[in-house]
């Protein structure tokens, strides 16, 4: 059978879900090569294993919170390609801006562990994960729109809409904390843990309001 459908103006997407995988593999490998050249050059210093991780230690923490960062973009990703069938013109141009997101990470992160904390840096570092949410939302509305591309059942797109726009409003919170308590500083991001229990409780309130409409 042929990935292509002329007719609809849209592929299968096996090759996206490859790709992608592929891409954030990759993402998530070049986290840790800062690390890995700060071994080489302990190394050659004749410093020890404790020297590394006193001295890397920002760099290290940095490492993997970025890790756990991008490896939940990643299962939304994922969770939401699984039941994409078909990649339209558009949805291929979200992924591609949704995986540069991705591939641009590592840049920020290692400015987290090797340069002073500033401002400029928190708004650079959690900038760029509110917009790799941002474009999963943008994502999210396009297969909304376009039921052809896959086999969401009703609802399902309007819950991640829902929980990707409450990630974007917490990363945004944290953000304006990191700034206004620089002792807190990145330690703000602690407010992602809320994710789940805000969602439950909007969700919730949307269904009672749904019920008194009905009723």
């Amino acid at each position: 059978m042929s990935d292509a459908t002329p007719s609809a103006g849209r592929t299968s997407a096996e090759r996206l879900k490859a790709f992608t995988d592929g891409v954030v593999a990759i993402a998530m490998t070049l986290l840790v090569l800062p690390l890995v050249e700060s071994v080489t050059d302990l190394g050659g210093e004749g410093r020890g294993v404790a020297d590394f991780f006193v001295e890397e230690y920002g760099q290290i923490v940095s490492f993997a919170l970025s890790f756990v960062l991008i490896a939940n973009a990643w299962f939304t990703n994922h969770r939401v390609l699984a039941r994409v069938e078909y990649v339209s013109p558009a949805l291929m141009s979200l992924s591609v801006l949704w995986m540069f997101t991705i591939v641009w990470l590592p840049v920020p992160t290692a400015m987290l562990g090797s340069m002073p904390t500033d401002t400029l840096q928190k708004v650079v570092y959690i900038g760029s994960l509110i917009a790799t949410a941002v474009v999963m939302v943008v994502i999210r509305v396009h297969l909304s729109r376009h039921r052809e591309l896959h086999r969401f059942a009703p609802g399902e797109l309007r819950s991640g809409i829902l929980a990707d726009s409450i990630v974007i409003a917490l990363y945004l919170t944290a953000l304006a904390v990191a700034i206004a308590v620089p002792a807190i500083g990145y330690w703000a991001m602690c407010v992602l843990f809320l994710v789940s229990p805000l969602h439950r409780l909007v969700t919730s309130a949307f269904d009672r309001r749904d019920a008194g409409r009905a009723a």
